[in-house]
């Protein structure tokens, strides 16, 4: 039984010597694609237009105007088609294979996007889920037009995971990737919305049942990790969410994606144990880079980034997103490099700062000598904490994928799981993955921005990782990004 986040992460570390390979039941392998039989989505018009900004714009944005979003349905249309697409296909077996705007381990998708519409000019009120395989919606409750108006208009964004999706190929050890990801799709959303002139509320805190049952979920197998509101209204919806009947069986039995389906107790029960809300003292915590054991001799400011070396904007970057892993050994030039760290430095908020701290492993990147970095995102700072070549020791630790030693830059996400249990409880553990994968994204668009290789990896030697990195004995790498040169076809 799984009582505590930080647990639930132990129990399910890779150790070289105890690994256990398994078979994938390539019969009842997940769809990726979420369907309600009998409810036809409703066609959102085509995208568009789009914002002609780059990427950097965006993340050093101000505070946007909570009025700034234009609330009708072309705009939404435009902006969950930047949020969440289909951007390519290949074929696969006897069908395709469809690459979207955000990653995924595995390439398995768990991720699903719902929201509440009211006062949006051309969508009736009420609650949605986005069709990414259509671009349509699927109504999933009406609510009587007009309801709440004098509140103001008002959308406000669902983010679950299928446990299964990912459970299917990494059995227990799922439920990080189910966090990640849903942190990767969240990041993608804020983005979208702040390129339309939208700022977001993002929070991972909301009462779980409440709201996995207004969306109709089956909490066995689907589960709410994130909610988003464009702030249009004095009160949030979530305060305003009914004891909400629940939805026909068929809508709940959606949250199923194979005909035979596995449960694995692990997620599941960490996920229960991260139910309750413990904030209580509202003062950040000290930023986790000084929380997880290793210390540098001295921090060396970064300089200003006035610009990156961006061949794309940030619409091209969505469209052109891909996890690249064919590296090779070639000098990162100085422009790509701030470009990386000024995308992370930018769209790290206070937040972030409290519950994952960045670590960098540098092998052939710009000026900077090889080795182990540190990154203070609020004093824009880099300390090393040791000189030398890390690649092929990381690369050996991340199940032997020797691809990862000829990239240029490893950026690293880290937190004090210990200490963030014993201040937020296990949900602490929900706000860590989340942010990292938060981070992952940033990486991601920053790399396509610019035309450099990225791919993100949550598969590693935990414990080997831990002792490579000098972490303390409750500190944990979570996810490591891998950003530099690739080859070209």
């Amino acid at each position: 039984m799984v009582v505590s986040c930080f647990q639930y992460h132990r129990s399910t570390s890779y150790d070289r010597d105890r690994m256990e390979g398994h078979g994938l039941d390539w019969e009842n392998q997940p769809s990726v694609f979420k369907e309600y039989p009998g409810i036809e989505p409703i066609p959102l018009p085509e995208p568009g237009p789009f914002p002609e900004k780059n990427l950097s714009e965006l993340l050093r944005q101000e505070k946007l105007d909570p009025e700034g979003f234009t609330f009708h349905i072309k705009a939404l249309s435009t902006l969950l088609f930047l949020t969440y697409s289909l951007t390519g296909k290949a074929r696969q077996g006897d069908g395709f294979f469809y690459f979207r705007s955000v990653p995924s381990a595995g390439a398995l998708y768990p991720a699903e996007l719902y929201f509440t519409a009211n006062g949006l000019a051309g969508l009736d009120d009420g609650l949605y889920h986005f069709s990414i395989a259509r671009h349509g919606l699927h109504l999933l409750r009406e609510e009587p037009q007009g309801k709440g108006a004098e509140s103001g208009p008002s959308l406000t964004f669902f983010l679950t995971s299928i446990f299964f999706r990912s459970c299917w190929k990494y059995r227990d050890r799922g439920y990080r990737y189910c966090l990640l990801d849903t942190g990767h799709l969240l990041q993608s959303l804020v983005l979208a919305a702040g390129s339309m002139g939208a700022s977001l509320s993002c929070s991972a805190d909301f009462p779980d049942n409440q709201v996995n049952r207004f969306l109709g979920l089956d909490q066995e197998r689907e589960v709410c990790l994130a909610v988003a509101e464009v702030p249009m209204r004095k009160e949030s919806v979530l305060g305003v969410i009914p004891e909400s009947e629940k939805l026909s069986q068929d809508m709940v039995d959606a949250s199923r994606v194979a005909l035979k389906e596995t449960v694995y107790s692990a997620p599941v029960e960490a996920h229960k144990a991260g139910m309750s809300i413990r904030r209580g003292n509202e003062e950040s915590l000290p930023a986790m880079v000084y929380r997880l054991g290793p210390s540098p001799d001295h921090w060396e400011p970064l300089p200003s980034f006035s610009t990156w070396h961006e061949v794309v904007q940030y619409k091209d970057a969505v469209l052109s997103r891909r996890s690249r892993r064919n590296f090779f050994q070639e000098p990162m030039p100085e422009p790509a490099v701030h470009g990386l760290l000024d995308g992370l430095l930018k769209g790290t908020s206070e937040n972030t700062r409290q519950f994952v701290g960045t670590g960098v492993l540098v092998n052939n990147a710009g000026s900077r000598e090889p080795g182990y970095y540190l990154l203070d995102s609020k004093t824009e700072s880099l300390g090393m904490v040791k000189e030398g070549p890390f690649m092929e020791t990381m690369a050996h630790i991340c199940l032997d994928q020797a691809w990862l030693a000829n990239a240029a830059l490893h950026f690293l996400f880290m937190a004090d799981l210990g200490a963030l249990e014993e201040r937020f409880g296990p949900r602490g553990y929900r706000y860590a993955m989340l942010e990292a994968g938060r981070m992952g994204e940033i990486l991601y668009l920053t790399a396509a921005s610019m035309g450099i290789g990225c791919c993100g990896i949550g598969a590693f030697y935990d414990e080997e990782a831990r002792q490579l990195l000098k972490l303390d004995k409750n500190t944990r790498l979570l996810y490591l990004v891998a950003v530099g040169p690739v080859k070209r076809a």
